[in-house]
């Protein structure tokens, strides 16, 4: 590990705190952000992408690894931070002041990239279906390492019938696999959340043929839109979904929970 000054010598020098308004929450545990930037595998050389460094603790762990980071953050207060850290780690870290929902990411990284990120809470799910909704596939990035909610990281990797399968579970197994790598306390975060956290990992899978992010978007929408119906009402926008319910042997009386991943992939090829 390098030697730099401590994260919480650092963080108490620039006078920065946790901003709820961004969903921020920051981890000082060393130990646990190398656990963290290990995840993805051997990192030596690639391009990693990081959304919301904060103070950077993660970043710090991440170039340990001798990856080339490249980090965006939209809190000017950080900035301060991550411009010391570029001087300390010239021609291997580089940050974007800015709004990770307004990046170029595969223009900007190009592809092979790996993102590895503790996002904030308020844009965790919306970036997460930005990157799982790539119109080219394989995608610019070869894996997700991304700390959630504990309870949002369950929706990801849920199952048929589990309580928290959803359209999260479908939008994100239908041509990528995810897994909980790792559970977090509270405790690990400062200031502490009011919730656990987990790190879920996800690669690309193979994407089935004739089925289009947009089907799979507009199939689930329906679907999980009205989840205590029926599937005869649910669905009842997409009828050409409806009929092929009959040629897959499903009966239109089950709810939207009770259906796979395949499907969901069988329904949006109907549509595609």
């Amino acid at each position: 590990m390098s030697a730099l000054e401590p994260l919480r010598e650092v963080i108490a020098r620039h006078g920065l705190s946790a901003s709820k308004a961004l969903g921020q929450n920051f981890i000082l545990d060393r130990q646990l952000l190398a656990r963290i930037a290990a995840i993805p595998g051997d990192l030596a050389g690639k391009t990693v992408y990081e959304v919301g460094p904060g103070p950077g603790g993660l970043t710090r762990a991440l170039l340990d690894t001798g990856a080339h980071v490249t980090a965006v953050e939209r809190d000017p207060r950080c900035v301060p931070v991550l411009e010391e850290l570029s001087a300390d780690f010239s021609g291997t870290f580089r940050y974007i002041a800015g709004d990770a929902l307004e990046i170029d990411e595969a223009g900007e990284l190009g592809t092979g990239v790996h993102i590895v990120a503790n996002l904030p809470y308020n844009v965790g799910t919306l970036l997460l279906t930005r990157w799982l909704d790539s119109e080219t596939w394989p995608p610019f990035w070869s894996s997700l390492t991304l700390m959630f909610q504990r309870e949002v990281a369950e929706r990801i990797v849920a199952s048929p019938g589990d309580k928290a399968y959803g359209r999260l579970a479908v939008l994100a197994q239908w041509r990528s696999v995810p897994k909980i790598a790792m559970h977090l306390k509270r405790s690990a975060f400062v200031p502490p959340p009011k919730v656990a956290s987990a790190v879920v990992h996800i690669v690309p899978g193979d994407a089935p043929e004739g089925v289009t992010p947009q089907a799979i978007a507009k199939v689930t929408a329906a679907a999980f839109g009205q989840r205590r119906k029926m599937l005869r009402q649910s669905l009842k926008s997409l009828p050409e979904a409806l009929e092929a319910l009959v040629g897959l042997g499903i009966d239109e009386t089950r709810r939207a929970e009770t259906l796979s991943v395949a499907d969901y992939v069988e329904l949006a090829r109907t549509i595609a």
